[in-house]
């Protein structure tokens, strides 16, 4: 079954919203636990994403094909999902999240997946 318009819009919304919250988090929250600069960093890419595919699903939600296409809009959130929550809990406990590693790139596949099947 497709997203709904509705759906996309809300889902883009959550995005951009908790990639500014994270990013207000990473800016602020982060050098006050110590966190490496480079790691911080990494958050801050992880956020930008977030904040980017959020927009990009908002404009999607607005099209009339591709507002209902089956793997675009699903594509751009879990990719956004895996890709940013990864580097998150990465630079949160790395230790504990290690095996997270390898999903980063797998999230980034599959943001650049559900973009790319809205060529054809």
């Amino acid at each position: 079954m497709p997203p709904t318009p509705e759906l996309l819009w809300r889902t883009g919304s959550a995005l951009a919203a908790g990639g500014i919250i994270s990013g207000a988090f990473g800016a602020h929250g982060l050098k006050a636990r110590g966190v490496a600069p480079d790691s911080i960093a990494s958050f801050q890419t992880a956020s930008h994403y977030m904040v980017f595919n959020g927009l990009a699903l908002l404009l999607v939600s607005m099209h009339p094909r591709f507002s209902v296409h089956r793997f675009a809009g699903p594509a751009i959130f879990a990719g956004t999902t895996l890709f940013s929550g990864s580097i998150f809990a990465l630079v949160l406990n790395r230790d504990r999240f290690r095996f997270l590693g390898p999903v980063t790139p797998l999230g980034g596949l599959t943001m650049i997946a559900g973009y790319i099947s809205m060529i054809f």
